[in-house]
């Protein structure tokens, strides 16, 4: 069984947060391989949350939150070894805990568009992104 629980961004070992993303599969969406960028964007979430098995990561929410109107749910990321049993669904209720007030808020890789409905969250027709400066 796996136990999650809410962490100090600071408390992350960057090494072990990149080999997760990699093991999910959304290293294919962010800059893990860009240690210096990697590590900056894991260190300046302000609330994460773990879930371990026998000490070892296997499902973070990383996120960005005021704690009042809304939590960003920057990144969700199960090992696929692990996927499908709750894992997902248990790190989203402890992010909701944490900040219960606020509403949550992510962007759906285009694999997961569908998941995210099942579980609770509303489509919402209005969202934009800018790219990053080249």
């Amino acid at each position: 069984m796996w136990k999650c629980e809410v962490i100090d961004a600071a408390d992350l070992d960057v090494a072990e947060v990149a080999e997760l993303y990699r093991a999910s599969g959304l290293a294919e969406r962010r800059p893990v391989e860009d240690t210096a960028r990697f590590t900056a964007m894991v260190a300046n979430a302000n609330l994460v949350v773990v879930a371990r098995i026998d000490g070892r990561m296997v499902g973070i929410a990383r996120c960005l939150t005021d704690g009042s109107y809304v939590t960003y749910l920057s990144d969700i990321a199960v090992d696929r070894a692990h996927q499908r049993r709750g894992i997902g669904v248990d790190l989203i209720k402890r992010v909701r805990e944490a900040a219960p007030q606020a509403k949550i808020v992510l962007l759906s890789a285009p694999a997961a568009t569908e998941y995210y409905p099942h579980i609770g969250f509303t489509r919402h027709g209005s969202a934009w992104v800018m790219d990053a400066a080249k």
